[in-house]
């Protein structure tokens, strides 16, 4: 088998990092060569891999207990390598956890380390763990980033084994997607492993050292695009085989038998989906591997996700259902209660209950109630028909006298609605990321039935779990009382109408600043706010969105929105 790149072999990360390591003894180089492909942690601790050599200053003097900048407190230290530590943390300021990387600033990866985690916090994609902070402050260096308690490795899911169909389907599409992305913007990982892709509590999957991981490491790449693929291949034979494609053991995975190449999943583990088990040999193909079933490698991220996009879709597993135990009837024999029939296994039938005797005194209640009540209905009738007549003598006064002002006594009725002016539009993504097709945001209020906006695509209809919804926000122009919202959608949509509150200025960018006013589902949808509403910021969001019949994607359509008073 080929030796596989620098960055499909490499460390076991804990919070980005390797477990805590001491640097290899210099004296046992010959038993670190032998085995490079079993321990490379240690291989990385001696510089191998990049092109920057080892750190040559010493690690810096931290403790349990010490503050950066006054703000991050270190808690844990969770690895020692190479002239760099990287800690559990506290920012005192917000509180809340954080992951820090330290290392001095003569360091000599500091200057590629603060270019890195710049580099990764302008991207702001929120599929990866993002930076917030990268300071060289008192002889040292330190990169600050996101820290996850609800989210759980790759690594230790695949501990209990292989995941599901469709939780290694969902894994690949997020992470092929999210790097994609990154790549775009000119960005590599080169070190994504099991410890570097974590699940969330919500399901989302999120990738954690993007640049930064493989600059404290020294590690490059001339085909950073190959070398990521790659990684994601071996990420999706891991989920599928609870197998290392490679013959060496890592992240608590073993790998394949010595001598027999790279074979494909569907053959190491039965029952593995065949779709993915090709997939997964099209990204591993980088490494020289071939297997005459599969088709044409994929060298890049976003031919992985044109591939995904190409297989048929994989849908969730049905919810389980446990139905209720069957009812037990147990009868009981008059007369011995609490105690078994005379012949068991026979069923006897249960005897009604006699009526309960009436008393003589109840007998006279009865009576006297019903003459009560007779009673009471005839007064009730007397006086009613008397009310009648009084009643109508005042109309005829009434009647009489109206003559001065020619009107009549009909309440006023409802003023008609009328159309609202959109005065703008613009698309709206809770993560922030490039948008959903702004190009065509005008298409929604121009009138023309034939014409939409639309939604980037999605592999499920609750967004492939990325996020909570998208939308559009309308701008009346000003404040105004919006008494409704008609939307017309290609295709069967979930949506709510959201209102920020008051005249802001400026049209909110966050979701929480705007309150749900109404919902509904279908193609053609209108919204009642519930109480009267002045809003002059409207937000149409989409919750849950439908299977599009031209291209087999899940994708949200608005042909058409009106707003009326």
């Amino acid at each position: 088998m080929a030796e596989r790149s620098t960055a499909a072999v490499d460390v076991a990360d804990n919070s980005g990092d390797e477990p805590l390591t001491a640097q290899a003894d210099q004296s046992t180089a010959d038993g670190v060569a032998k085995n490079r492909e079993r321990d490379t942690d240690t291989d990385e601790a001696q510089g191998s891999g990049g092109t920057d050599g080892p750190g040559k200053a010493s690690p810096p003097e931290l403790h349990s207990g010490h503050k950066l900048a006054r703000r991050y407190r270190l808690e844990e230290c969770v690895t020692r390598l190479d002239g760099f530590s990287s800690w559990r943390a506290v920012d005192e300021k917000l509180r809340r956890a954080v992951g820090v990387h330290v290392l001095p600033a003569d360091h000599a990866r500091a200057r590629s380390v603060l270019a890195a985690a710049r580099s990764s916090a302008l991207l702001g994609d929120p599929r990866f763990v993002q930076v917030l902070d990268a300071v060289e402050e008192n002889d040292l260096v330190y990169v600050v980033h996101e820290w996850l308690p609800d989210a759980t490795e790759l690594s230790t899911l695949l501990a209990s084994g292989p995941l599901e169909v469709y939780e290694a389907y969902q894994m690949v599409t997020q992470v092929s997607a999210a790097m994609a992305a990154a790549h775009r913007e000119g960005l590599a990982h080169l070190r994504l492993n099991p410890n570097a892709v974590l699940r969330t509590s919500s399901g989302q999957w999120r990738i954690r050292g993007l640049a930064v991981n493989a600059a404290l490491r020294g590690i490059s790449s001339d085909t950073p695009q190959r070398t990521d693929t790659e990684a994601i291949g071996a990420l999706l034979y891991a989920a599928l085989t609870q197998r290392w494609p490679y013959e060496s053991d890592a992240y608590g995975l073993s790998g394949l038998p010595k001598d027999v190449g790279l074979i494909a999943p569907d053959q190491v583990r039965a029952g593995v989906h065949r779709g993915l088990s090709e997939l997964t040999m099209r990204a591993l193909a980088n490494n020289g591997a071939t297997a005459s079933r599969h088709e044409s490698a994929c060298t890049t991220p976003e031919e992985l996700v044109k591939a995904i996009g190409e297989m048929p879709r994989i849908r969730p597993p049905e919810p389980s259902f446990t139905a209720p135990p069957d009812y037990q009837r147990t009868t009981y024999q008059q007369g011995t209660y609490g105690r078994q029939a005379q012949h068991p296994g026979a069923t006897q039938p249960v005897p009604t209950p006699p009526p309960p005797l009436q008393s003589r005194t109840g007998k006279a209640l009865k009576w006297a109630v019903s003459a009560l009540l007779i009673a009471a209905l005839g007064l009730g009738s007397w006086q009613l028909a008397d009310a009648l007549m009084d009643q109508g003598n005042k109309s005829e006064d009434s009647n009489q006298t109206q003559t001065t002002d020619g009107g009549d006594d009909k309440s006023p009725t409802q003023p008609a609605s009328r159309p609202i002016a959109i005065d703008g539009v613009r698309d709206f993504d809770p993560l922030g990321s490039d948008g959903e097709n702004p190009r065509d945001i005008d298409n929604i209020y121009d009138n023309d039935p034939s014409s939409y906006w639309q939604t980037s695509w999605y592999s499920s209809s609750d967004f492939g779990r990325l996020k909570s919804g998208v939308g559009v926000i309308l701008d009346l122009g000003k404040v105004q009382d919006v008494g409704k919202v008609t939307v017309t959608f290609v295709g069967d949509t979930s949506v709510e109408l959201r209102a920020a509150s008051g005249d802001t200025g400026s049209a909110p960018t966050n979701l929480e600043s705007y309150a749900q006013v109404a919902e509904g589902a279908g193609t053609s949808v209108t919204l009642k706010p519930g109480e009267s509403l002045k809003a002059r910021y409207l937000l149409v969001w989409l919750t849950n969105l439908p299977k599009q019949v031209d291209d087999g994607q899940f994708r949200g359509r608005i042909a058409d929105v009106k707003v009326s008073s």
